[in-house]
């Protein structure tokens, strides 16, 4: 073999040896793939407009739920969470006079308040609909949520449209004294805010970054679904109209991007909101385990918020701690996934 033929092999052996480093390193520099087309799955998270049509729009705390149900809602105040208003009427009003009085928002600043009727026929207080007629009529406003408590402003602004909505019914409202109501507000929120858990692990790409649809395919394995905001995953709870069990969260700009599959995801958030599901359900254990699952098949590392690595340990920890802090809310008759809890543990 000449010399000169041998230059030329030895030259095609190092251009090739270099194409296949640089397409080794482009592959290991583009985010991870799917492995196939993902189908889009139906999103499960709650929306406003699911509402029957021809009753009120909820509030935007009424978005845990799903759907409102064909049966009458039962009644959500709650003297516990709620600053009630007995709403006196000398004869049966119907559920359409209500409406059409209905004010344009039902929220004081924060707070959400809600407006029931005794309805003549069940003998349920429920949310007034039409072609009902209801004996009775009431109103309240929440105390406190995870805003703070409702002060003095908030609740003058709920007198001024109850008051207008009661002179469009012909009720006479009894409202409690606005320095009772803002001292039980601030009890409420001084209560609640030890009991306020919500946890969250990042889940840090430990090479090769991931694609959008490489995080859904990965979190599907695991159950859970596109929510309904853009860079959202969630886990749904068994229980219709319940908020989602877990939450996965990452850029929405990379999710939202024209070509999402060419972003690349460096980190992502798992997180519980412990007051949202009941422990019955095991939040904490799945949360735990999708964990886990999730950083083995992104090859990730699970860290606090500070950075620090999870350990076995600290899941431990957290499982006791959380154990006591249930026994506190159903204690207090707040008992976490119940009705009082989620609205007071929201906003």
């Amino acid at each position: 073999m000449s010399l000169t033929v041998a230059l030329t092999i030895l030259g095609a052996v190092v251009l090739l040896a270099l194409l296949g480093h640089g397409w080794w390193s482009a592959r290991r520099a583009s985010p991870r793939q799917a492995d196939a087309p993902l189908a889009a799955p139906q999103r499960v998270e709650p929306a406003l407009g699911d509402a029957l049509p021809q009753a009120p729009l909820p509030a935007a705390d009424d978005a845990v739920e799903r759907r409102v149900p064909a049966a009458r809602r039962q009644a959500r105040l709650d003297a516990l969470i709620d600053a009630i208003v007995p709403l006196a009427v000398e004869a049966p009003v119907s559920g359409d006079l209500v409406m059409a009085h209905w004010p344009g928002t039902r929220r004081a600043g924060t707070k959400p308040f809600y407006i029931e009727g005794l309805n003549t026929e069940t003998g349920d207080w429920e949310q007034p609909m039409p072609q009902q007629r209801y004996s009775e009529l009431q109103a309240g406003v929440q105390l406190a949520n995870r805003s703070g408590a409702l002060n003095e402003i908030e609740y003058s602004e709920f007198v001024h449209k109850l008051q207008a909505f009661a002179e469009g019914v012909g009720a006479m409202a009894d409202f409690p004294d606005m320095l009772d109501v803002v001292a039980r507000s601030r009890e409420l929120d001084a209560f609640a805010g030890p009991l306020d858990a919500q946890l969250a692990v990042r889940l840090v790409a430990r090479s090769v970054a991931w694609s959008v649809g490489y995080v859904q395919q990965c979190a599907g394995r695991q159950g859970l679904v596109p929510g309904a905001v853009a860079g959202r995953l969630v886990l749904p709870s068994a229980d219709e109209g319940a908020p989602p069990v877990l939450v996965l969260e990452f850029d929405a700009q990379a999710a939202l991007a024209e070509e999402p599959q060419a972003a690349a995801l460096r980190e992502v958030l798992l997180s519980l909101d412990v007051p949202q599901t009941p422990a019955a359900a095991d939040p904490f254990p799945t949360w735990h385990k999708v964990a886990h699952a999730l950083a083995e098949d992104m090859d990730a590392e699970l860290l606090d918020d500070a950075g620090r690595p999870i350990t076995l340990h600290a899941f431990d920890a957290i499982g006791k701690d959380l154990a006591q802090l249930y026994d506190a809310l159903e204690s207090h008759d707040l008992a976490a996934g119940s009705p009082a809890a989620r609205r007071l543990f929201a906003g």
